[in-house]
Order: C-alpha cells, then structure tokens, then sequence
C-alpha cells in the first residue's frame, strides 16, 4: 500500500487517481481514506484526486503517544501529504474532523490552499455546548477502549445526526457503520481526545478567519444541527464564502447525498479555476433591509 511518511516518522495511507488541478480529501472522525469513494470516482474525470488515511486509522500508523494527536499535527499531515507527492497547491475538502483541519489549513497555509469545502464542522463550536462537547468526547475515547470499535461502533452510527441517513439509506449506513467497527479502537480513542476534545472553538478563530483569503464554500445538512450556527457564523465571517444548506440531511454529507454534493463542489471549483468566486461586495451591507438613500 503507497504510503507517505510524515514529519515525526508516522506513515499515512493515501491513493491517488486522475490527472490535473489536485483535490486533497480529509475525511471525518467516523471515516476513512475509503470515505470519499463517491467523490473520487465522481472527481477524478477532471482533477488529481487524493484521499489518505489519518494517523489512527489503519492503514496508517497508530501512535500510541497520545502527544502524537492534535489538531496542528493533523495540519500538518495534510502538509506532508502534499510535500511527499510534490504537490504545490490543491483544493482541501473536508468533511467534520476534516472539516475543521481544513479551516486550520487554510489559516496557517494560506499559500497552499486554492480554495477550502469545509463541511459538517461545528461539533463543539458552540460555546453553549463547549463543556458537553469535551465531556462526551472523553467518554467517548473512553467506550471505545473498553468496549473496542467492533462493538462500540453499532453505538457511534447511530448519533442523532446519522439517523436520517440511516433512515434513508440503509444500505449506505450500513456499510459506513461496517468500515467504522474496523477502526483501530486505540486510534479512535486517541484521535477522540487529542483532536476532537482539545481543537478550539470556531468561534475563538473569529478575527484570523476575517483575514483569510481562500475562497471557501461551507456545506451542512439541515439536520445536522450543530452544524447550522456555527456554518452561518463562517459565512458570515470568513470574506470569499459561500453558504450551501442541504435539504432533509444530516451530517454524514459526501456518502448521504453523494450527487448533490460532488454538483455543488464541482460548481464551486470551476467558478474558483476562473476567478469568479470573490470576497463579498462590501456593498451589500447585512444591517441594511432596503436602500433609503
């Protein structure tokens, strides 16, 4: 299996298809490298396409130090994957925990990133939930230990926000719950409390994301509650953003409802490619209701 080795010696699973502009795909906490199978069979007719597993997730190496988890060490993964296949810049799609490392990377490498799919990030932005949010995510790392991905996974796919998948995808959802019990339990675990219980809130970026220039298309479902806040406050915060709420769906956004999101990205990246996606016109004032004078 083709590996890249990142800076502190960890190997990271990755594939990669197509030819042209570079795509680098991050999946989520609940995912894998094989997450983003209907993009890269969807993508690769015009782009390079790369998608890799995160340290914790196997094929990848799984550390055991848990100082080896973070959200800049996950930035920096995404770095090296980029510098190991001699790849300057690329557009950087995320979905939640990759979501988030895509935000990062566009703050810390702006100069790499052509432009940032953020989607379904927001768990524990909200500073209402920011103690629950950590708490449940220690207990999380907590279950999946003594109870092992195998197990612990029937729990995991069945959060509130996967429900509608499951609902109206069985077969997709489960074959997401399947490749979740086959996680590492220790990565899982250790990725839950060095990522994901100790990433800043969103909304602690406000003033670096008023200064990001890369253009950025934000994407949640609308079931996908705490998501929806957080989405809107990156829309309205980050200048060259666009805003897509999909309909009847919830967090799991690429495998849910692959058609409209492979459409909806591949609009965004060809307006990108010609220039046409700019900041906000500052114009068009959000307290102005109707023009006066």
């Amino acid at each position: 299996m083709p590996t890249i080795t990142a800076r502190d010696g960890t190997a990271l699973h990755y594939e990669e298809a197509g030819s042209g502009t570079p795509i680098l795909f991050v999946h989520e906490f609940g995912g894998d490298w094989r997450s983003w199978e209907p993009q890269m069979r969807y993508f690769t007719r015009r782009y390079r396409c790369i998608t890799y597993s995160a340290r914790g997730y196997p094929p990848s190496d799984v550390p055991t130090d848990p100082e080896r988890y973070s959200q800049a060490i996950a930035v920096d993964d995404m770095v090296d994957v980029l510098d190991g296949l001699g790849i300057d810049r690329a557009h950087i799609v995320g979905l939640s925990m990759g979501g988030f490392a895509t935000l990062h990377f566009g703050l810390r490498h702006p100069d790499r990133a052509r432009s940032l799919v953020v989607a379904g990030a927001g768990y524990g932005a909200e500073k209402a939930y920011e103690d629950y949010f950590r708490g449940v995510s220690m207990e999380v790392a907590r279950q999946f230990e003594e109870l092992g991905a195998p197990v612990f996974a029937k729990v995991y796919a069945q959060a509130a926000s996967r429900i509608v998948f499951q609902v109206k995808d069985p077969r997709g959802w489960e074959a997401f719950a399947r490749e979740l019990g086959e996680h590492s339990s220790i990565g899982s675990a250790l990725t839950m409390r060095g990522v994901q219980a100790r990433r800043p809130s969103i909304y602690d970026l406000e003033a670096e994301l008023r200064t990001m220039t890369a253009p950025t298309l934000v994407v949640v479902g609308d079931e996908d509650d705490h998501c929806l806040q957080p989405g809107i406050f990156m829309k309205k915060t980050i200048p060259a953003s666009g805003l897509l709420v999909l309909p009847k769906t919830g967090h799991t956004l690429n495998i849910e409802e692959p058609a409209l999101f492979n459409q909806f990205v591949s609009d965004f990246l060809a307006t990108v490619e010609q220039d046409k996606w700019p900041p906000r016109d500052p114009r068009s004032l959000p307290g102005e209701i109707m023009k006066t004078s």
